[in-house]
């Protein structure tokens, strides 16, 4: 519990799962919802948003976690040179 008030460890890549989890739910629904309604553009359209809107989420959320990785590895670069 300490780590996460102090700041020693990332609590955001954790979190970034349950985000993808949730906009790809999200990117289904708004999908099926545009093929099926009057106002949503029809069928290609709602297939459109979903394979977009999965594959937008998921490279989001892969740049998101390289960011953390990144910082990851240059505290390691920074605790070897510190020896």
């Amino acid at each position: 519990m300490k780590s996460i008030f102090f700041f020693d460890s990332m609590l955001t890549p954790k979190i970034i799962t349950v985000i993808y989890w949730f906009l790809l739910v999200v990117a289904v629904f708004s999908g099926v919802a545009a093929m099926f309604s009057d106002y949503g553009g029809g069928f290609l359209t709602g297939l459109g948003i979903l394979i977009g809107g999965a594959i937008g989420a998921r490279i989001w959320c892969e740049l998101l976690i390289v960011l953390f990785k990144i910082n990851a590895n240059l505290q390691k670069i920074a605790e070897k040179s510190e020896q």
